[in-house]
Order: structure tokens, then C-alpha cells, then sequence
């Protein structure tokens, strides 16, 4: 039985892959690895654990982990609740109004933060008048900042179904516009939501400028604090940030495979 060579071009780009994998690996994974050893460094060259188990002591950064996850899931509700069922009537009744409503959602990106503080400060002095000095008030301009990236996978959620004929059958059948939108649209594009959804995560836990410059206490505010005075507790909560965030990804990519495959099997 003979054995067919694969061809020069396929075997190179092969290696090219792998050589290109493996770089990206260390270039991504060196850092963690760095960052590891670092924050379990010990006396004397000693290894221990004290900076990790230091995370639950510390209550001024166990109120800013919460404090921190709170804002997360906030602006993503908040995020999902406007672009959704707006994107989706625009497709659906104003399709003219597509690139007007992109060019808002992509502004912020243009934007610099500092820039941002500056024009949100006044509007923020009524805020904490009318809804206290609470950090969670940061979900509004947090909402702000993730439409970028939320839009982009939304938006290319939407244009992977057919969105017309899926409202327009559903309509057919008496269904109400609410429920095209919870039954039909959102089912249709869960794996979009969810990967906006991760990116508005992975946004709000690493935001800096804007809360601090707010003076507000967030994790990051108050992992630059710890920073100054501890900086293995720093490089630790940073370390699990980055772990949580690829939890996350992990995550995402594992619902994304299993709807993939039970659509095939139905």
C-alpha cells in the first residue's frame, strides 16, 4: 500500500503554524510564569503562599473584588438590555440607520479616557447627587466604554442568521415582538452574547483611569494601591485576574462548541 507524500506547500505551512503557535505560547505564557514565581517568592528563596492567601485578608480589596464583579455584570445587562433589541430593529424596520448607530457604538473607541473623565465629570456631580457616591454608579459610563466591542460581536451574531424571515415566521404565528426578541433572536445569537459579554468582563476588571480618577474604589485602584506597599499581593490579584479572564474564554469557547454540535446532531 502506498503512502501518500504530503505536498512541500502543506508540510510548510504546517511548521509555519506550529512555529508561529509556539511563539505566541511563550510570548503569552512567560509573563504568567513570571508573574507566578514572583508572587510566591519568598524569604531566603523560600516559596510560599502568602500573597495569595493575603487576597482574602484584606478587606479594602475584598470589597474592591466585589465591588468590581458587581460593575461587571451590571454593565453587561446594561449593555445587552440597549444594543439587542435595538441592533435588532434596525435590521429588522430602520436598516438606514445601520451606520449611524454603528459610528455611535464605535465612538467611545476614538476616545481617549482621559477625555471621557473630563466631559463625565460635571454629568457625574449629578449623578452622586441624585443616586449617592456609590461605585456602582461607574455601571453607566462602563456601559459606555464595552459598545464597542460589544456591538462588533453582536453585530456579527445577528448577520450570521436570518434574522427577516425568523421575526416574520414568528410574527405569522401571533408571536409579540417581546417575545421575537427572548424566544427567536436572543436563542439565535447566544454565543454572540456571551463573547460581548465577556469582553465587557474582561473591560471593566482591568478599567483604571476612569475610576480613578473618579475616586472611586475599584479592583484596580486598589491593586495600584497595593502596589506601593505590597507588591507580590499586587502581581497575585493581578495574576488571578488574567486566570479568571481565561476561565472565561474557556468557557465561552466550550458553549459555543456544544451548541455547534447539537445543532448538527438535530
Amino acid at each position: 500500500m502506498a503512502v501518500t507524500a504530503k505536498p512541500p506547500r502543506k508540510v510548510a505551512g504546517t511548521v509555519l503554524r506550529v512555529v508561529v503557535l509556539v511563539v505566541l505560547g511563550f510570548y503569552f505564557i512567560l509573563p504568567l510564569v513570571a508573574m507566578g514565581e514572583f508572587s510566591t517568592r519568598g524569604i531566603n528563596n523560600t516559596r510560599s503562599l502568602d500573597s495569595w492567601t493575603g487576597i482574602f485578608e484584606d478587606p479594602d480589596l475584598v470589597d474592591s473584588i466585589v465591588t468590581s464583579v458587581e460593575l461587571a455584570v451590571l454593565s453587561s445587562v446594561l449593555m445587552l438590555v440597549l444594543l439587542v433589541p435595538t441592533m435588532a430593529w434596525i435590521r429588522l424596520r430602520l436598516p438606514r440607520m445601520r451606520r449611524v448607530v454603528e459610528f455611535l457604538c464605535l465612538l467611545p473607541l476614538t476616545i481617549p479616557a482621559i477625555v471621557l473623565v473630563v466631559g463625565m465629570a460635571p454629568l457625574y456631580a449629578w449623578v452622586n447627587y441624585f443616586l449617592g457616591d456609590s461605585p456602582l454608579t461607574l455601571t453607566f459610563v462602563y456601559a459606555v466604554l464595552v459598545l464597542p466591542f460589544a456591538y462588533r460581536a453582536i453585530d456579527a451574531g445577528l448577520a450570521a442568521i436570518d434574522l427577516k424571515t425568523l421575526a416574520e415566521a414568528a410574527r405569522s404565528l401571533g408571536a409579540s415582538w417581546g417575545t421575537v426578541l427572548w424566544r427567536i433572536v436572543v436563542p439565535n445569537i447566544r454565543t454572540a452574547l456571551i463573547g460581548a459579554s465577556l469582553l465587557s468582563v474582561a473591560l471593566v476588571l482591568g478599567e483604571f483611569t476612569i475610576a480613578s480618577l473618579l475616586n472611586f474604589e475599584t479592583l484596580q485602584v486598589q491593586v495600584n494601591l497595593i502596589g506601593k506597599r505590597n507588591a507580590g499581593l499586587s502581581i497575585a490579584v493581578s495574576l488571578a485576574c488574567l486566570v479568571f479572564a481565561f476561565v472565561l474564554l474557556f468557557l465561552l469557547s466550550y458553549v459555543g462548541q456544544r451548541r455547534r454540535v447539537t445543532v448538527v446532531e438535530d
